[in-house]
Parts: structure tokens; sequence; C-alpha cells
């Protein structure tokens, strides 16, 4: 039994180093695809990474078919949200106190968000309170509160402003009946 205890040791060790290996390097970015996006990230248009991490976030962007074609929704299937006012790689949002009651920021976890099918470049910011919101090619990115239910896109085009994530992180051009203002 005592020889059991060293191999026992040994197999979780390499475990933990296992685990610990594929997290963020020291520059708070991470390898595989959507590294994470800061003032210092690299340009929105430097494109995706080859292949995707072998250990990241829970997915917290992934892609879904709707009226306006196959978009970047949130991990619950609602669709995700560009800001005109936003500056790609400013790592700022310019979705205020009153403006996220509306348009809620996409929130992470970790500084590398995991995602399914979106092949646009994703990171992080940190928001004023402290919180990390996703970005897409260096964009934070939010959902809507009218859309009710996964697949609502009421949100594009609102005030002219507003606009669906394609799953490269180009805005969706076209709008649909939505609100206007925020």
């Amino acid at each position: 039994m005592n020889k059991s205890i060293p191999l026992v040791v040994l197999a979780c060790a390499l475990g933990i180093a296992a685990l610990t290996g594929c997290g963020s390097s020291p520059t708070g970015g991470s390898t595989g695809q959507g590294s994470s996006s800061s003032a210092s990230s690299s340009p929105a248009g430097s494109g995706p990474a080859a292949s995707a991490p072998a250990v990241a976030g829970a997915v917290v962007l992934k892609t879904a078919s709707t009226s306006l074609g196959t978009i970047v929704v949130n991990e619950k299937g609602m669709a995700v949200y560009f800001f005109d006012k936003d500056t790609a790689n400013s790592g700022k949002s310019a979705c205020d106190a009153g403006c996220s009651m509306m348009w809620p920021a996409v929130k992470a976890t970790t500084p590398m968000p995991g995602v399914d099918g979106v092949t646009g470049k994703v990171g992080t910011i940190s928001r004023d309170d402290g919180t990390m919101q996703a970005t897409v090619n260096g964009r934070p990115v939010y959902t809507y509160a009218k859309d009710m239910a996964a697949g609502d896109v009421k949100g594009q085009g609102v005030g002219g402003i507003w606009w669906a994530v394609a799953p490269g992180g180009d805005k969706v051009s076209g709008s649909t009946p939505g609100s206007s203002g925020y």
C-alpha cells in the first residue's frame, strides 16, 4: 500500500502541471484563439489564431442561426451586439451606467473567454466596476434587454448605432424593426 501513495502523488502532480500549462501567459494573454484584448492587444485586423485553446474559460460566446443569418450569441443564445460609439482596442466601453441598463455587457470570468464557432479575435476588457467584459476584434460586446428569447435580434440597427456581430467579428449589416434609441 505504501508503494501506491507515491504513484497517486505523482499522478496528481502531473494533472496539476497539465492544467496550469494551459492557462494564461505572464502577459495576460493565452495561446490559441481569442487572446485577451486590452489596450496593448494586437489590432483587430490581425485575424484569429490558428487553433482553439486546449483549456479556456466557460463558453461565453458561440454562434447561432437567426433571421439575420449566423451571428454571435452569448452562452444563453442571446444575440450579441456592437455599439458604434465604442473604439476597437481602446480597452474601454462607451456604454455608461444609463446605457448599460438596456445594453448589458457580456461578462467573462476569465481573461480568455471560451468560444464555440466564433472566428474573430475574442478577449476581454476591464470595466470601471472591476468586472471583465468580452470583446470581439477588440470591441466590447453587449446583449439587448428587449431580446426576450434566444434568437431574438430586436437590437439590430437600434438608433442606427447597435449591430449584431458576425462570427468573424464584423458588424452584421441591415436592420430589423427594432426600437429606436437606447
